[in-house]
């Protein structure tokens, strides 16, 4: 007798599920009732005919690889009907990838529910390109403006070997944040060009702190560059109006509350799918402040919440929010 209940879940295959993204994505799904993961085993993951066999009999795929075995995996897959979630930045520039923020425009969240092939932001660019979409929009800052960013993340987005490492005590004599993509060509430079339509990249540095997970992600703004006078209250206002609707966004309205005795805490929306946007002013200038966890809202957070717009669930379902 064939058990409905079975027939009905959707078959999800994470390619990579055994790397810091893949890892978190499988832990956010396992026991959901209407999911049935499809597993390899790590000595199986560079099968090809294996991987090809997993990838087309999915529903959902998953591909948390480097850029290139991204690029390798979406074109060993044939079935028309498979829907695609890419964590590289491979495609984030692609025009025929749908980018993964549904918040950032009215359209967004439907063009991600209608299309096969979406890609997951960078944690960086997410940070950076919802703090400044609003602005840009809205007619505040001109899409010539140079913008200025810097971020904080936790070590775990370097990855398996930086885990390692900083757990292992190796960078224990170290300490302190140490900022790094020194060249100044960041691989989530594109995307945020691309995706809030500048004339050029942002000047941008990100930094590792000796924690694991959580960040800060700052963009620096001179008052005299905006194109209309506004005060803090009212960029709060345009905030507030353009995420109204919006579960995993919160913009902080005080900041005396907000922060512990002056400092911001990188690690508060841990273990969340929420971004945080605080804003900080002089006379002169203005730092705008996204909060968010580096592994939530800036990979398998962001990812499992465009896999239940793709598939029609409860967009929140599996995600938390955060209580600050």
């Amino acid at each position: 007798m064939i058990n409905f209940e079975e027939k009905m879940k959707y078959k999800i295959f994470v390619d990579g599920q055994h790397g810091t993204t893949g890892l978190k994505i499988h832990e956010m799904l396992e026991g959901r009732e209407e999911i049935e993961l499809l597993s390899i085993k790590e000595e199986e993951k560079k099968d090809l005919n294996k991987r090809k066999e997993l990838l087309n009999s999915a529903d959902l795929v998953f591909l948390c690889l480097p850029d290139a075995a991204s690029i390798e995996s979406v074109s060993l897959i044939t079935n028309e009907n498979v829907k695609v979630i890419d964590a590289s930045t491979a495609f984030r520039t692609n025009p025929s990838w749908t980018y993964g923020i549904p918040e950032i425009t009215p359209t967004q969240r439907e063009k991600i529910k209608n299309s096969k092939r979406v890609c997951v932001p960078g944690c960086h660019a997410s940070g950076l390109i919802i703090a400044m979409k609003p602005l840009i929009v809205n007619g505040i800052l001109a899409n010539s403006q140079k913008l200025i960013c810097h971020s904080i993340t936790g070590f775990s987005g370097g990855g398996k070997s930086m885990i390692d490492d900083y757990e292992s005590g190796k960078f224990e004599d170290i300490g302190g944040q140490r900022p790094y993509a020194l060249t100044l060509h960041h691989k989530h430079l594109p995307e945020m060009k691309y995706v809030l339509e500048l004339d050029e990249a942002p000047l941008f540095t990100p930094s590792v702190g000796n924690f694991k997970q959580g960040m800060l992600v700052m963009s620096y703004l001179v008052k005299k560059d905006f194109k209309k006078a506004v005060s803090r209250e009212e960029i709060l206002d345009l905030y507030k109006n353009y995420y109204k609707d919006e579960t995993f966004i919160k913009i902080i309205e005080n900041n005396d509350s907000y922060l512990d005795a002056g400092l911001l805490n990188p690690m508060k929306c841990n273990n969340t799918n929420s971004l945080e946007i605080s804003v900080y002013e002089n006379d002169t200038d203005m730092v705008v402040i996204s909060r968010l966890d580096n592994l939530g809202k800036g990979a398998s957070g962001a990812a499992v919440q465009c896999m239940n717009i793709m598939l029609g669930l409860e967009e929140s379902k599996g995600l938390k929010v955060s209580k600050n």
